[in-house]
């Protein structure tokens, strides 16, 4: 009688620490963006991005330069009592002025409609994705949570930062 009672004891408390280690769920963090920096920072849509987004900083400049250059031909203008040149000129910085926030406008909102193609193309993700499954996977992560877009996270170890791994990783296949 004993002995069933060690024996059904024993089979009761190996089956509670058995549910108990089933329900332990560990969590990783990943931030994409900081991945998405250090993975594709050498690659050629991210470098025409760069190349589009200088050219145009270098057109908004451009613009600029000519508005300060007529505003400083205006106030000779005015300073000499010339008020017809005066006038000319603050109807020309004036439309310049106009174009160039219509300009700025219209570029920013394509570079970042351009940014945003860029770190939801399909590759990127389909690459990280993949990665992110086989590290969580093979390390025995329930749960991968992206750390820069995730307002619930509070704190967190950086041992769970699967972050640079990812990065090797992906490095690695890729041949770099």
């Amino acid at each position: 009688m004993r002995k069933r009672t060690f024996i059904a004891l024993f089979l009761t408390l190996s089956a509670g620490f058995s549910l108990g280690a089933q329900q332990l769920t560990r969590f990783a963090v990943v931030d994409l963006s900081r991945v998405y920096t250090s993975f594709f920072r050498d690659s050629r849509a991210v470098r025409e991005f760069e190349e589009r987004s200088a050219r145009v900083q270098a057109e908004i400049d451009r613009m600029t330069a000519e508005i300060q250059s007529l505003r400083s031909s205006q106030l000779d203008a005015e300073a000499r009592g010339d008020e017809s040149r005066s006038l000319r000129l603050e109807g020309q910085i004036y439309q310049k002025s106009e174009y160039l926030k219509e300009y700025y406008q219209t570029k920013t909102a394509e570079l970042n409609d351009q940014r945003a193609k860029l770190s939801q193309s399909g590759t990127f993700l389909d690459q990280v994705y993949s990665e992110i499954r086989y590290i969580a996977e093979s390390e025995g992560y329930s749960m991968v949570l992206n750390l820069k877009e995730n307002t619930g996270i509070l704190w967190y170890s950086p041992t769970v930062d699967i972050t640079d791994k990812l990065i090797q990783n992906l490095l690695a296949k890729a041949g770099r």
